[in-house]
């Protein structure tokens, strides 16, 4: 099941451009009125007030840059999209219907991606998200469902790592939610959900499905957020399945390791 990990946009920056003024010309010709001259006076002034604004605009541009990037405005922003973040998962949820929604959403994907088949980050996952009276419950339940054995019986070795040339995928995508009990205590949250499972590789005997579940989960509010005391999931509901040809093992793979996985959901 997956954990909330985390996410700017690239761009090209171009030279300031220069605006050269020419005053009217009084030589080589006839003086005008003063109506000529007050026209010519307007045009002169509001050339000038469009200019200051512009180098205004400028100026204040390139110290957002600046400020933004270190001090070194020449360079452009630039990003990644990764699968997993320096945070476990988001936290500091509402304390109402809607955040437990968004609290139960979230953990649905935290308990729900391949962290949880790595033992130490399976236990910074529950650290984190459960109620602190039933993290050892939670954490030796979780302990137990992957076991060595049920981990060697998906293609991964005792630690969850994949074959050499193999990537593993299990991802949780939440479709909605609905809260089927609430208190300023405790809520239960059921969380519909989509799931990715298997292994990429030509000849690999898992590989990745689509599934459709759906994960209760029983939270208290707990320290100023919603905490974990129990989760179950049941098959369905699930949709009739479209006519999208099935992608190939390279395709597959290739796009596992360029989408990276979301960490968040609500």
């Amino acid at each position: 099941m997956s954990l909330g990990d985390d996410h700017h946009s690239s761009g090209d920056y171009g030279g300031a451009g220069q605006t050269r003024l020419r005053l009217p010309e009084e030589e080589g010709g006839p003086r005008r009125g003063g109506r000529s001259s007050s026209r010519s006076l307007v045009t002169v002034v509001g050339v000038v007030v469009l200019l200051i604004a512009a180098i205004a605009f400028a100026n204040r541009g390139g110290d957002d840059s600046a400020s933004a990037e270190g001090g070194d405005g020449d360079k452009p922003k630039t990003s990644a999209t990764a699968p997993s973040g320096t945070r476990p998962v988001q936290s500091g949820f509402a304390h109402d219907e809607q955040g437990a929604q968004s609290a139960a959403a979230n953990y649905a994907v935290a308990l729900g991606s391949d962290g949880m088949f790595d033992k130490a980050r399976r236990h910074e996952v529950v650290q984190a998200l459960a109620d602190p009276g039933w993290v050892d419950r939670l954490q030796s339940g979780f302990d137990a469902d992957y076991s060595a054995a049920f981990l060697k019986s998906i293609g991964l070795d005792e630690n969850g790592k994949a074959p050499s040339g193999v990537t593993f995928v299990n991802r949780t995508l939440p479709a909605g939610t609905k809260v089927t009990s609430f208190s300023d205590s405790a809520a239960t949250v059921e969380v519909w959900c989509s799931g990715l499972f298997g292994l990429t590789g030509e000849k690999t005997t898992n590989p990745v499905t689509n599934s459709w579940f759906t994960v209760t989960m029983k939270l208290s509010w707990a320290g100023g957020d919603w905490k974990v005391l129990e989760t179950s999931q049941k098959n369905g509901p699930t949709p009739v399945p479209g006519d999208s040809p099935v992608s190939g093992a390279d395709e597959m793979s290739k796009a596992v390791q360029e989408f990276g996985g979301f960490t968040y959901a609500r």
